[in-house]
């Protein structure tokens, strides 16, 4: 193949004068909008609560990146848009990148992918088990006063592997090699609760069960009082949950599968929305409720039944809940049809940040990979939920705040007391640029 090392490229001219690009430019960098991503993971301690749970087994004599700087380099350039280990190689040397991480541009390079690498492979799982403790603690810590109530939305998605990766199964929904890592946001907020790597395969009720005991076990610690729903498909409907979740006092809504008992009990509401589909000839859903107990079920539960009539037939759905005083339409078209939105979060951390570059052998260095690409929806999730509050930008995607605001093309010049970051005057949002700093404090 044709190798191309010309660094000089010229272009078309303009007003008569020759327009030459070349990447001569020293202290320059494409990230400044880095700056105030560090003053978030400042404010709200998240690297720093990392570091502390790693235990450091490396020799002292040898150190020349601590897990701290390690942690924050793999985090802001994720967040950045830089998933992928080896882009470390060329980013060590970015002045922007060496200030969030708390080195002068002129001082030493950061970590290479080499060195990254190694991180990655080098934690145990006792590092693992108190890292998913601290997405959870951060969670927690993102919250001023303790909420009233949460919702807990449960899935997993599918995460395909290439090659011997430990624990790749194949699935045959996803007809494909993979990892089915199951991920828990907060439902109403998009915050991350947890996210945690497992083979290909659907969850067992028990494996559910212990995620659930765990999480909510943390966050009742702080918060004894809050009221906790937790919602899922039928993946998660499961005997071991619904009688776990009584015992706790915890409410849940999940989609049931149907069969052919469950469609018996159908049988007069579905009728009903083929005569009203008849008469009005537009797409009607009716409701009905019903107790109902499988064999390994614990207890008889409510079943909510919806029976919808359209041109393309019947569709039937079922969804299973402990809570009482709502309307059937409103438990299902509201309350569990509201775990819709859950997509969008899986989205942000799947697209947005590729939490699926899992390309490690080791499980447990693509666990941590997750986590980290975790932390990072969580810095970013911080950064859009308190500097671009009551704007044009609250509630856009991850990438949108990516483009928009950390890449910020800057000079960068280290005087004897203090580093200049000399940014545009083109950049079209300067102004918010600036409402941003101030909300910086609300961090405090």
């Amino acid at each position: 193949m044709t190798e191309y090392t010309q660094l000089s490229f010229p272009f078309t001219s303009t007003s008569g004068k020759k327009v030459i690009a070349d990447f001569s430019g020293e202290q320059v960098t494409s990230d400044a909008g880095v700056l105030l991503l560090r003053e978030v993971a400042e404010r709200t301690g998240l690297i720093d609560h990392l570091a502390n749970v790693i235990e450091d087994s490396r020799h002292p004599g040898y150190i020349t990146h601590s897990l701290r700087d390690l942690l924050a380099q793999r985090i802001f350039q994720i967040a950045c848009g830089y998933e992928d280990a080896i882009d470390a190689n060329a980013l060590r040397i970015d002045p922007a990148f060496k200030v969030a991480c708390g080195r002068l541009p002129s001082e030493e390079n950061l970590a290479s992918q080499s060195t990254i690498s190694r991180f990655e492979n080098a934690l145990t799982s006792k590092d693992l088990r108190r890292l998913g403790d601290a997405l959870v603690d951060c969670f927690i810590a993102s919250y001023r006063t303790p909420p009233e109530h949460l919702v807990l939305d449960l899935d997993d998605t599918e995460d395909a592997t290439h090659g011997a990766q430990q624990l790749s199964l194949f699935n045959g929904y996803y007809d494909t090699f993979c990892f089915q890592p199951i991920v828990i946001f907060e439902g109403t907020s998009g915050k991350l609760i947890t996210a945690i790597l497992r083979p290909g395969k659907r969850p067992t009720g028990r494996e559910i069960r212990s995620i659930l005991k765990r999480v909510v076990a943390r966050i009742r610690t702080a918060w004894p009082t809050v009221a906790i729903v937790v919602r899922g498909d039928s993946h998660y409907a499961a005997p071991e949950v619904f009688s776990w979740c009584d015992a706790h006092h915890i409410r849940y809504i999940f989609g049931l599968t149907r069969n052919s008992a469950l469609v018996q009990r159908m049988d007069a509401i579905s009728r009903l929305a083929q005569r009203r589909h008849d008469i009005f000839k537009t797409k009607d859903r009716c409701f009905t409720e019903f107790e109902y107990q499988a064999r390994s079920w614990h207890r008889k539960l409510r079943i909510i039944g919806m029976a919808e009539m359209s041109e393309l037939g019947l569709n039937t759905r079922f969804v299973v809940t402990n809570i009482l005083e709502l309307r059937p339409s409103t438990i299902y078209e509201v309350t569990y049809c509201g775990r819709g939105q859950m997509e969008n979060f899986i989205k942000e951390l799947k697209l947005g940040l590729k939490c699926d570059r899992t390309s490690c052998h080791a499980f447990f260095a693509n666990t941590f990979r997750l986590f980290l690409h975790s932390f990072a929806y969580s810095l970013l999730h911080a950064f859009r939920d308190t500097l671009l509050v009551d704007t044009d930008f609250a509630s856009v995607r991850f990438d949108t705040i990516r483009l928009r605001f950390l890449k910020i093309g800057a000079s960068v010049r280290e005087w004897k007391t203090r580093i200049q970051f000399r940014l545009p005057q083109s950049y079209p949002l300067k102004d918010l640029f600036a409402r941003m700093y101030g909300r910086l404090a609300l961090l405090m």
